[in-house]
C-alpha cells in the first residue's frame, strides 16, 4: 500500500519549492536514494527506490533557470552514486569538504571554546597545531573532553594542559587502570616504547615525539608513543615514508637488542609498517624495478579500505612486489637496529626512567635525545 509514496513525496517537495521560490532544497545522505544500479537491478523498474530515484531525475530535468530553486545534496559516498545524478544540469558542481588545515582548526576551536570557561591565556594556536587530521566533529569532541578533564580536577578554568590530556584520551584511548602488567611486561613495554621515540628523534622525523608512556590505554595498547606533525603535510618524499617505517620497527628492534626475543607487542605496528611499505610499492610507484606504475586501485573506495588486487598482473610482477615490500621492511628494521645499537646505553637509561615515571614529556625526553649518537 506504500507503492509510489517515495515518488509522490519527491513531487510534493519540488512543488512546494516552486511555490516558495527563491529557496534551497537540501537532500542529506543522497546515496541512500541515488545509489548506482547494480547489474542485477537493470530493468527492475518496479522497485520502490527505483521509482523514487526516477522521479528525482525527472524533477531535476524539469528545472527552469528562472525558478529561483537551488538544489543541494550531501553524501559521504560519492563513489556509489548513480552516474545519472552527476550529469550536467543536475548535481554537476561538486564541493569536497576536506579536513581543516591549521588555520581552519583554530577558527573551529574558537567557535566551540565559547561554550566553556577557558583560560584567557589558552594557546589556541598550539592546540590547533597538535590536532593535525582532526575534523570539525573531532575538535568539538576535544573541547568537550578537555572540559571534562578540567571538571574532574575541580579546575575553575580549562587550560592548555587539559587539552593535552584530552588529545591523549582521543588518540590513544582511555587509561586502563585495572590492567596490571607484571614486572617483565613493564620492562618490555618501556624499552619497546623508548625504541620508537629514540629512532624517531635519531632519524629527525617530521612527526615530533610529544610523549612516551607505559600506562595501558584503549582496547589493547600496553603503552604508547605520541608523535605530532610539526606542520600540515600533503606531500611526502620516499625517504620520509621509509623513516616512518623505521620508527614503527623501532619497538621490535629495541626488544631484540635488550631481551633477544620477539614478542606479540609489535603486532599492530607491524601491520601499519607492512601497509605503508605496500603503499610505497604499489600505490606511489617508488620502486625502480617496477617503474612508475601503480598497482593499487584508488578510485573506487572513497572512505578508504584496501583495493589491493594483482589479479590482472603476471606471476613475475606479483613476486617482485612481494620481494620489494619485504626488502623495505627488512631494511627499515636493520636501520632501527643500527640506531638503537649505537645508543644502547641511552635506550636502557631512558627506559629505566620511564619505568619510574610511567610517562615522559617533551622536556624529560629532550635530555636523552640530546645525547643521541647520530651517524
Amino acid at each position: 500500500m506504500f507503492v509510489g509514496v517515495g515518488a509522490a513525496r519527491v513531487r510534493d517537495v519540488f512543488n512546494q519549492a516552486r511555490k516558495s521560490a527563491p529557496c534551497i532544497v537540501f537532500i542529506d545522505e543522497l546515496d541512500a536514494l541515488g545509489k548506482a544500479r547494480s547489474n542485477s537491478q537493470v530493468g527492475g523498474g518496479n522497485d520502490e527506490k527505483e521509482q523514487t530515484l526516477n522521479q528525482l531525475l525527472t524533477e531535476l530535468d524539469g528545472f527552469d533557470s528562472q525558478e529561483g530553486v537551488i538544489l543541494l545534496a550531501a553524501t559521504n559516498r560519492p563513489d556509489s552514486l548513480n552516474p545519472a545524478l552527476l550529469r550536467s544540469g543536475r548535481f554537476d558542481r561538486q564541493v569536497l569538504i576536506d579536513k581543516p588545515d591549521r588555520i581552519g582548526r583554530k577558527d573551529i576551536l574558537e567557535v566551540h571554546l565559547k561554550k566553556i570557561t577557558g583560560d584567557p591565556e589558552l594557546e589556541v594556536d598550539q592546540i590547533a597545531a597538535l590536532t593535525t587530521g582532526f575534523t570539525g566533529a573531532d575538535l568539538a569532541n576535544l573541547v568537550n573532553e578537555a572540559a571534562l578533564v578540567a571538571t574532574r580536577e575541580d579546575a575553575e578554568l580549562v587550560k592548555t594542559k587539559h587539552f593535552s590530556l584530552a588529545i591523549e584520551r582521543i588518540v590513544a584511548g582511555l587509561e586502563k587502570k585495572n590492567r596490571i602488567l607484571n614486572d617483565f611486561e613493564r620492562h618490555v613495554v618501556a624499552h619497546h616504547e623508548m625504541g620508537h621515540a629514540l629512532v624517531a628523534r635519531a632519524l629527525n622525523c617530521l612527526d615530533v615525539v610529544h610523549k612516551v608512556s607505559i600506562i595501558p590505554r584503549g582496547m589493547g595498547s600496553l603503552g604508547y608513543t605520541i608523535q605530532r606533525p610539526s606542520e600540515d603535510r600533503y606531500i611526502y618524499k620516499k625517504e620520509e615514508l621509509l623513516d616512518k617505517i623505521s620508527v614503527l620497527m623501532g619497538g621490535r628492534a629495541a626488544e631484540k637488542i635488550i631481551f633477544n626475543h620477539l614478542s606479540t607487542g609489535a603486532s599492530d605496528e607491524m601491520t601499519k609498517a607492512t601497509n605503508l611499505a605496500k603503499d610505497v610499492v604499489t600505490r606511489y610507484g617508488m620502486i625502480e624495478e617496477l617503474g612508475n606504475v601503480v598497482f593499487m586501485d584508488t578510485g573506487r573506495n572513497f572512505l578508504g579500505g584496501d583495493n589491493f588486487s594483482l589479479d590482472n598482473h603476471s606471476e613475475a610482477i606479483k613476486k617482485l612486489i612481494d620481494e620489494s615490500i619485504k626488502k623495505i621492511i627488512d631494511q627499515s628494521y636493520e636501520n632501527a637496529l643500527s640506531v638503537l645499537t649505537k645508543n644502547k646505553n641511552i635506550l636502557i637509561s631512558s627506559a629505566e626512567k620511564l619505568l619510574q615515571e610511567e610517562t615522559l614529556g617533551v622536556e624529560q625526553l629532550e635530555a636523552y635525545f640530546a645525547a643521541l649518537e647520530i651517524s
